[in-house]
Formats: C-alpha cells, sequence, structure tokens
C-alpha cells in the first residue's frame, strides 16, 4: 500500500456522506456517497493510500466524526470554516460532487480556511453550557410572556421591582385579572420554577465537571468571575495557547472594534460580528461587574466615561482589554491542563 498521502473532501449530511479523495496532483480517484459511518467512509478511501489528509466543513456532527476517523483510522482531518466555504462554494451547479471535490482540493493546496478541533472533554462541556444557556433563553421567553400578559389586560405593576417576593406575592393573590389570564400566568410561573430547579441541577453537574479543571480554576479566581463565566470561556475559548496573542484572543471573542474606513473616510462600525454572540455578552456582563469593583479595571472606565464614550463601548473596551491581560494571566493554567 502506497504512503503518498491522499486528500479526501467530506461533505457531510446526517444520512450519508460525500466522499472525494484526490492524489497529490489532484487527479479524482474517487467521489462517491455512502453512509455516515466512520468504517465505511475509511473503506472508501482506504484502497487509495494509508496516509490521508481530509478536511470536512465544521457543522453539527462533523467534530465527532472527525474524532473517530482521526482515533479509528489514524487519519488526519481538518475542520473547515463553513463561513469561509459557504462562499468558495457560490456557483451555478452547486452539487455534493462538487462541495467534496472543492474540499479535498483545498486541503491539498493548502488553503484550507481551518477551525480548531476541540476535544472530546471541551464539546462535552460546551453541550452542557449551551444547554443551560437554553434554559436560561426559555426563562427569560417565560418571563416576558407573563409581561405581556399583564400589559394585555392594564394592569398596573406595584412599587415592588418586578421579580421580587413581593412583587410575586402581588402577582399570585392580588393582581386584578381575569380568569383565564389568572390560569394561564399562574402555569407560566409554575414552568418558571421548573426551570428555575433545571438550572440549579445543570449548574451543580457543570460545577462537578469542572472540579478539576486548571483554567477553570484559574478563571475563577479573578474578581468577578463565577461559574458561567468561566465555564463559558473554557467551552467556547478552549485553550487560550492556541492563540499567539491577547489580541486574537480579544478579536476571536468579538471584542475588537471593526474597522469600515474608506479613502479619507475614517471609521468604525462597531465590534466584529464573526465571533460567538454568546461569548461575547458573557465577557461584556463580565466588564460591568468589573467596573464596579476598586481596582484597575474600574479606572479604566471611569477614564473612558471621561472622554465622552457611551455606556455600552465603555463596557467593550474593558472587556477588550481584560480579555488581551487574561491571556498572559492564564498561561501557566494552560501548561497545568
Amino acid at each position: 500500500m502506497s504512503t503518498v498521502p491522499v486528500y479526501v473532501g467530506l461533505d457531510y449530511h446526517q444520512a450519508a456522506v460525500q466522499v472525494c479523495v484526490l492524489d497529490g496532483r489532484g487527479r479524482v480517484l474517487a467521489n462517491r456517497s455512502c453512509g455516515n459511518d466512520s468504517r465505511m467512509i475509511d473503506e472508501v478511501v482506504r484502497p487509495h493510500g494509508e496516509s490521508v489528509q481530509a478536511a470536512i466543513e465544521a457543522c453539527c456532527g462533523a467534530a465527532d466524526l472527525a474524532e473517530e476517523l482521526i482515533q479509528g483510522f489514524g487519519w488526519s482531518v481538518d475542520l473547515a470554516h463553513p463561513g469561509f466555504v459557504n462562499r468558495m462554494k457560490q456557483n451555478p451547479d452547486k452539487t455534493d460532487f462538487g462541495d467534496a471535490h472543492l474540499l479535498a482540493d483545498l486541503e491539498r493546496v493548502g488553503y484550507l480556511p481551518r477551525v480548531w478541533l476541540a476535544p472530546e472533554e471541551v464539546r462535552e462541556l460546551r453541550r452542557l453550557v449551551r444547554y443551560r444557556q437554553q434554559l436560561a433563553d426559555e426563562r427569560r421567553n417565560v418571563k416576558l410572556r407573563i409581561g405581556a400578559a399583564l400589559r394585555e389586560q392594564r394592569v398596573a405593576r406595584p412599587e415592588a421591582n418586578p421579580w421580587t417576593k413581593a412583587w410575586r406575592y402581588w402577582l399570585e393573590r392580588e393582581a386584578p385579572l381575569s380568569s383565564q389570564s389568572r390560569w394561564i400566568i399562574e402555569r407560566q410561573l409554575h414552568r418558571l420554577d421548573q426551570l428555575a430547579q433545571e438550572i440549579v441541577e445543570v449548574e451543580n453537574r457543570l460545577e462537578e465537571m469542572t472540579a478539576a479543571d486548571p483554567i477553570v480554576g484559574k478563571l475563577r479566581q479573578q474578581s468577578g468571575i463565577g461559574l458561567v463565566t468561566a465555564v463559558t470561556m473554557r467551552a467556547e475559548i478552549g485553550r487560550f495557547d492556541r492563540f499567539r496573542s491577547g489580541k486574537q484572543v480579544a478579536r476571536f471573542c468579538g471584542l475588537s472594534p471593526r474597522n469600515a474606513s474608506s479613502g479619507e473616510r475614517q471609521a468604525d462600525a462597531g465590534l466584529i460580528k464573526a465571533s460567538n454572540a454568546r461569548l461575547r455578552a458573557v465577557l461584556i456582563e463580565a466588564s460591568h461587574r468589573l467596573m464596579r469593583t476598586p481596582g484597575p479595571w474600574q479606572e479604566l472606565g471611569r477614564r473612558l466615561r471621561s472622554r465622552g464614550k457611551p455606556g455600552s463601548v465603555v463596557a467593550a473596551a474593558v472587556a477588550n482589554r481584560w480579555v488581551r491581560w487574561l491571556y498572559h494571566q492564564m498561561q501557566p493554567a494552560v501548561l497545568a491542563a
């Protein structure tokens, strides 16, 4: 069997995978569909070479398939950035056959836009973190529905702040609601209690899962950083040493300003859009806590406000500087991980 590498493009679908195999000169050795099973995929490729360099577009399920091919069959597999690859696929005759060929050819010439293949433990943590976020989003939506029901009934809220014990007591016992609206709100409040309990259970599981993680431990030592922020950063960033600088980490987190200059016009257009929206939101929330704690970040926020910067800009700027500083603080923890 030849040890000359072959280059494989995998166009992933839930039911099947299109497999394209190229040699070093770009000649097509095979291009056919097979079942979504690592063993079947390897059987298509193995007759053409034992040294396999493959590319698969990052999508739901692709990372697990890549891990199976790496661990089970010794392949070298790269995840392709879905945004860049999707733009490359814009042609009048887009097919699975052509998509798999494009991925294989980009891998062959070294132009594949790669993304990080997170190890299994980080992917597992991501699943748990994102599940907690789904529960938190559902909790927010339940609260919005209750507020909408009160507005529809034109019920004035009492002086107590919403969602305090006093406010909820008024809602359950005293609010002047119609019989049907009261029944609906009672169901919504019951669901709210269920969600609160489920979120506590998920957070307890996150606590157990990351108890021995040195990166999470180091993050939680930082002022203003609790469990949810720490595990979200660990799940979405993974390892800090996969970046070359703190500036790269801040850009990955979506905290860098986007340049919109053209000709003589010099301007920016807010924060960059290509990032994980939830990770950025968590870090912006953390920056608000940092600015309420006496120290250098509070002083930085005060200086920016004194220059007339809006509050949203100040929060993003503090988050950006903090993440760049944190990159250097995390190096000992990364080595221990």
